[in-house]
């Protein structure tokens, strides 16, 4: 879904910054892409680049846990024994710091990736993240969340306007997504310019 907004966008005319975890997908030569491999690699990329940035999309399902001991190469059998814990430490929340380092002027979209309660969720995502516009899908339907071809989303922004897709392609979903930000960015430099003539 990432590479596809990135494509989509950057085929409408954007300067594009696409930080990419470990993926054999490619993207087009023009996109700037940064390779990452961990949550926090992409944690410091994102909070990094986001000052430059007009619109951040946070497409990517970054994993909320990862192992607190790091270990290189391979543990054999005999060193772990038949029973095992693995002790895990919280990610940092790059929507979440995004959200609180923007400016009045950056448009901020996450996405909400539920198994249930997916509107409930998202809205309340929305709020607490500090976005604009938060795209939601179900992880586990039919043509959504991962693993194909086919994503079946909704929008809602923080002016309460909540639009439901069909299923569609991802390329389409995202055409869909960088039509949405386009309009609502619009909609919001009226809104500004309103309220500083007032």
């Amino acid at each position: 879904m990432g590479y596809a907004l990135a494509e989509i966008a950057f085929l409408h005319g954007a300067e594009v910054i696409l930080v990419s975890g470990p993926v054999t997908i490619k993207c087009s030569e023009g996109i700037k892409k940064i390779d990452v491999e961990s949550a926090e690699e992409m944690f410091e990329v994102a909070t990094s680049y986001f000052g430059y940035c007009d619109i951040a999309i946070l497409s990517a399902a970054v994993a909320d846990y990862t192992p607190a001991k790091k270990i290189k190469g391979k543990l054999k059998k005999e060193q772990i024994g038949d029973n095992s814990t693995l002790e895990l430490s919280k990610t940092k929340d790059i929507l979440k710091e995004l959200g609180s380092l923007r400016n009045d002027s950056q448009i901020l979209v996450g996405f909400a990736l539920e198994s249930n309660n997916l509107i409930e969720y998202a809205k309340e995502k929305l709020k607490k993240k500090n976005c604009d516009i938060i795209v939601a899908n179900y992880a586990n339907k039919e043509n959504s969340g991962f693993g194909g071809d086919y994503n079946t989303i909704s929008i809602i922004d923080k002016h309460d306007k909540f639009t439901d897709y069909l299923p569609m392609t991802k390329i389409d979903c995202a055409e869909a997504i960088i039509k949405y930000i386009v309009e609502y960015s619009t909609n919001a430099r009226v809104r500004k310019s309103i309220s500083e003539t007032c």
